[in-house]
C-alpha cells in the first residue's frame, strides 16, 4: 500500500513541468538550442559521457577549451581499445597506440550534436519541430528536456537534455520514426572550469614512433559546378551539397567522388567509385545503430551512401545518382 501511495504521489508532482517553475520562465526550445550551441563553443569543461549504440557502451572523456582561435579539444576512450582525439581549430589527429598509427584529417562532426547545430536554430525550422517537453536530472544537473521531431519519414528525430545553468548539452539520444532510441550520448560527470590547462589537451603518447596517416592531404576540393563527374538528382527536401571532393583511396588510384548533402543537421555522404573488377562485399542496404548505408554496381561503378538518415533515404538518393556525361 505504501508503494502505491508512493507512486500516485509521484505521478502529482511529476509532469511536463514542475509547479516549482513559473509560466514564464520555461524558455523557449529554440533559443534554449541556440544558447546550447554557443556554450558549447564558448565554455572551457572537462567531463565524462557514455556513448551506446546498440549493445555497446563506451565511455569517453572529453576536455574543450574555448579561445579566440577557435576550440581545442581532447577526447579520450576510457573503455576498449585505447584511442585518443585531439582537435585543434581545423585539423583532428586520432591516435591508436594499439596499431601505433595515427590519422590526420580535416575537422569534421564530432559525436556530440551540439557541436555540428546550426546557429540560429530557426534556419531549420522548416524541416523540424521543436518542443519543450519536460525537465529531468543528468550527471547531478537539473536539465530541460527538447524533442526535435522532423516534418517527414526521411530524417531522424532527436531528443536533447540541457543543462539549466550552464546550457551545456547533458544527454542526447537519436530516435527513427516509431520513437525508437538508435544512439544515445549521455554525461556522467561534467565541470564547467574558468581555464584548462594547455597539458590536459595533449595526447599520452607522442607517436614518435607511430605510423602516420596523412588522410586530407591529397583531397581535392572543387566548386560545385567544376568538373563534377555525379550528380545526386532527388534528395529531402532541404538537403543541399556542401562539399564536394576527390579523394584518392590507399587501396585503388582511382580518385572516388565524394558529395556531401546537408539539411543543416542530418548529413549524407554519396560515394561515386570507379571499379577494375568487383568486390567481394554484397550491395544492398547495411545498418549499424542510426547509420544506414546503401550502395549499387552500375556500369563499373560503385555508388554508396552513408548517412545518419532512415534507409529510405539513403537508398532514394543512391537510386537518383546520374552521370554529367
Amino acid at each position: 500500500m505504501k508503494h502505491q501511495l508512493f507512486f500516485i504521489f509521484l505521478s502529482l508532482i511529476s509532469g511536463p513541468f514542475s509547479s516549482a517553475y513559473a509560466e514564464d520562465s520555461v524558455p523557449d526550445p529554440q533559443v534554449l538550442i541556440d544558447e546550447m550551441s554557443k556554450a558549447s563553443r564558448d565554455l572551457n569543461y572537462d567531463g565524462v559521457f557514455l556513448y551506446r549504440l546498440d549493445k555497446q557502451i563506451d565511455t569517453m572523456r572529453i576536455i574543450h577549451k574555448a579561445g579566440p582561435d577557435g576550440p581545442r579539444e581532447r577526447l579520450v576512450s576510457l573503455t576498449g581499445h585505447a584511442r585518443e582525439v585531439i582537435r585543434d581549430k581545423d585539423q583532428v589527429r586520432c591516435f591508436f597506440p594499439e596499431s601505433k598509427a595515427v590519422v590526420v584529417e580535416k575537422s569534421r562532426v564530432g559525436k556530440l550534436i551540439s557541436t555540428y547545430l546550426p546557429s540560429p536554430i530557426k534556419s531549420i525550422s522548416e524541416f523540424y519541430v521543436f518542443e519543450l517537453v519536460g525537465e529531468d536530472r543528468v550527471a547531478g544537473l537539473d536539465a530541460w528536456i527538447i524533442n526535435i521531431r522532423p516534418v517527414d519519414k526521411y530524417r531522424y528525430g532527436y531528443q536533447l537534455w540541457i543543462d539549466k545553468k550552464s546550457k551545456l548539452l547533458l544527454k542526447s539520444e537519436l530516435k527513427n520514426q516509431l520513437g525508437v532510441t538508435l544512439e544515445q550520448i549521455m554525461f556522467a560527470q561534467l565541470n564547467v572550469l574558468d581555464d584548462i590547462d594547455d597539458d590536459l589537451l595533449k595526447p599520452s603518447v607522442t607517436g614518435e614512433d607511430f605510423v602516420w596517416y596523412q588522410n586530407g592531404k591529397d583531397l581535392i576540393e572543387e566548386k560545385r559546378e567544376s568538373n563534377k563527374q555525379w550528380t545526386v538528382t532527388w534528395a529531402p527536401g532541404g538537403f543541399t551539397m556542401s562539399e564536394h571532393l576527390k579523394e584518392p583511396l590507399s587501396s585503388s588510384r582511382m580518385p572516388v567522388e565524394h558529395l556531401v548533402y546537408t539539411d543543416g543537421l542530418a548529413m549524407v555522404s554519396v560515394y561515386v567509385e570507379k571499379l577494375n573488377e568487383l568486390p567481394k562485399t554484397t550491395a544492398g542496404p547495411l545498418s549499424f545503430g542510426g547509420v544506414n548505408t546503401y550502395a549499387v554496381y552500375i556500369n563499373g561503378y560503385q555508388i554508396t551512401a552513408v548517412g545518419e538518415v532512415p534507409k529510405t533515404t539513403v537508398k532514394l538518393m543512391v537510386d537518383s545518382v546520374k552521370s554529367n556525361h
